[in-house]
């Protein structure tokens, strides 16, 4: 590298290039030192314009006039569409009574418009562009996922329609059933009454026949015909057998009854400014939260909850048994685990298939057509807390067996391969405590790995990339004073955090960026626990002695 060309060195003449330079000429843009300038100009003074360093780029080049070659333009003929013209052109006849605007006048103006055009392409047009560039780029990215999201909803559709037939089925299954069986009674029923019949009647020959064969006058003379009773013979029984009336299909209408999916729309924005934001659902905060019903799971000790789809949840406690249940509060299904052991955490993944962890066998299992397989087996860690993200990778917190460390790792689907470790800030130090308690986990729409650090009394937010953007360790309040051990976490459409303030009895409500917006503390929530929103916004939140999942509406 040229020592003139060191940023922290001073300007050099181009032509020695070891001088410091003292001039500059205008015309041929080049540096020059005292001694160089004579070298410069040796060609003709004429041809160059020399001026102090610190004045170049201040000689105006005017063009050279095209009639009279010798002489430059500093004129324009307003009258000849402001063509350039020299001293010679403005006196000539074909000019004549012309009006004529001197150049520098036009030069100055333009200068001042070329400022404010460079400052608003730089500062407003650019930006704007670039803004909307990557908008697109990230749109085009996620394209594919959306339309998985769309054909993995239709697929929950669908397997919840053979969930419901098979119901059905067997509901009238169990009808049948029940009908077999009265039909049976009623059979057997008048076949004893018959057998009863038939023993009289042998009984009845068998005394006829002693009759006949003795000689004795008085059990002759005593016999009593019973032929007349005999020959009355019973009704018969005609039961006929159920019949199954199905009916016809009608496919369009199973089409429609089934869902409906909208035509592709396509919209263009006017903008007035390409400054405006672009439009966005926003959805305020209510005043006051509302409790929209409550669903009693049984479970005594309730840990976790999730959204299978809008209505459907799993719930689980310190028991064995995970528990699928409607909005209504109807149970639906119920899956023991595996081991035997309860299950740490759960969550459904992209595929609509329920996931849960087992600290005793350090493992993570996924459930699927009612078979349950291990999907993952650590070593030397014990899986805590999991969260499905958005890209249908899996999350898990999990702690050292020694009780030491912990860590977030994510998995590649639902699959054993290893894609991220979370665990040390830039500076090496723990994002995480070592201590072995609930660690939940949740994503945020902009990516963001959150995680609710019970024992840290803190909620640790990670970029993607895995680098810490905050940590929110409390809110100042009068009313609550027990130490602040965030439970549960969970985010919305609006990327808010809320976390489960345990010993407080109330949530706290955050923006993405970790400021405190408010506490849901008005739905009469006793210890919180576990916690989910649904796609509509809804809130499930669990209620871990009480043993309820408490649906909570907080956004207008």
């Amino acid at each position: 590298m040229y020592p003139r060309s060191t940023a922290q060195d001073v300007h050099r003449c181009d032509l020695c290039e070891t001088a410091i330079v003292h001039s500059y000429c205008d015309i041929c843009h080049v540096n020059l030192c005292k001694p160089c300038i004579g070298d410069h100009i040796s060609d003709g003074y004429l041809k160059h314009a020399i001026v102090p360093f610190q004045e170049r780029r201040s000689t105006l080049i005017y063009p050279k006039c095209e009639t009279h070659p010798h002489k430059t333009c500093e004129f324009q003929c307003e009258d000849c569409n402001n063509i350039f013209v020299c001293s010679s052109c403005t006196a000539s006849k074909q000019h004549k009574g012309h009006n004529f605007v001197e150049v520098t006048e036009v030069y100055k103006t333009k200068k001042e418009v070329l400022k404010k055009d460079i400052k608003e392409l730089e500062n407003h047009i650019s930006p704007s562009y670039e803004k909307i560039t990557l908008e697109l780029e990230q749109t085009l990215a996620n394209l594919d996922v959306g339309y998985e999201k769309l054909t993995a909803i239709m697929s929950k559709q669908g397997e919840q329609w053979h969930r419901e037939i098979d119901i059905i089925i067997n509901k009238m299954k169990t009808e049948i059933s029940e009908i077999k069986v009265q039909h049976r009674e009623i059979l057997q029923k008048h076949l004893n009454q018959i057998k009863q019949v038939q023993s009289a009647i042998k009984q009845s020959l068998l005394a006829i026949r002693e009759i006949e064969k003795s000689t004795e006058v008085s059990s002759t003379i005593e016999y009593s015909s019973r032929i007349s009773e005999f020959s009355k013979l019973p009704p018969k029984v005609q039961v006929s057998l159920p019949t199954f009336i199905p009916k016809s299909i009608d496919r369009e209408k199973l089409y429609s009854l089934f869902g409906q999916i909208t035509p592709l729309s396509t919209a263009t924005e006017d903008n007035i400014s390409l400054l405006n934001q672009p439009n966005t659902t926003v959805r305020e905060l209510l005043d006051e939260p509302e409790l929209v019903t409550t669903i009693h799971t049984g479970h005594q000790y309730l840990r976790s909850v999730t959204c299978l789809n809008e209505g459907i949840i799993w719930a689980s406690g310190t028991t064995n048994e995970i528990k699928c249940f409607n909005s209504k509060g109807s149970l639906l299904q119920t899956i023991e685990t595996k081991s035997g052991n309860y299950p740490y955490d759960i969550a459904v993944d992209s595929d609509g298939y329920l996931l849960y962890s087992v600290w005793s066998t350090g493992s993570v299992y996924k459930v699927k057509n009612e078979q349950i397989e291990e999907l993952i087996r650590l070593q030397e860690w014990l899986p805590v807390n999991l969260c499905v993200t958005s890209t249908g990778d899996l999350l898990v917190t999990m702690f050292r067996v020694d009780y030491t460390q912990s860590k977030v790792v994510r998995y590649s689907g639902s699959t054993e391969k290893v894609k991220q470790t979370i665990q040390f800030d830039d500076e090496g130090k723990p994002l995480y405590s070592g201590y072995s308690d609930t660690k939940y986990i949740t994503e945020n729409r902009n990516h963001d790995i959150c995680v609710a650090d019970c024992a840290a009394g803190a909620v640790v937010v990670a970029n993607q990339d895995g680098k810490l953007r905050w940590r929110y360790t409390d809110h100042p309040s009068v009313t609550k004073k027990k130490t602040f051990k965030p439970r549960g976490i969970a985010t919305d459409s609006q990327s808010h955090i809320l976390t489960a303030d345990n010993e407080n009895h109330c949530i706290h409500i955050l923006d993405q960026n970790g400021q405190f917006l408010r506490y849901i503390d008005n739905c009469d929530l006793k210890y919180p626990f576990g916690l989910c929103v649904d796609n509509n916004d809804n809130l499930f939140v669990c209620e871990y002695y009480k043993g309820n999942v408490k649906k909570t509406k907080y956004l207008k």
